[in-house]
């Protein structure tokens, strides 16, 4: 099973690299499978890479959900 975490855009480094953070977590990660990324944009992030740009909303109804996730194994 494949997962994917949404990302915030915090900023763009060149053409097909992004800065994002997620869970107050900085990574870089590669934005050549997707179209125009912009600063403060939501990306799903897989392996390194941005798979698909998300809406606000659904990025922080998922990001919701694994902190619920988080809370459960952490207990």
């Amino acid at each position: 099973m494949c997962l994917a975490v949404p990302a915030k855009v915090v900023r763009i480094l060149n053409d097909f690299t992004v800065e994002v953070e997620t869970f107050g977590n900085r990574a870089r990660v590669n934005t050549s499978l997707i179209d125009q990324v912009k600063l403060d944009d939501y990306v799903l992030v897989h392996a390194g890479f941005a798979i698909e740009i998300v809406d606000q909303d659904s990025a922080q109804e998922s990001l919701a959900l694994w902190r619920e996730i988080y809370a459960v194994q952490s207990s």
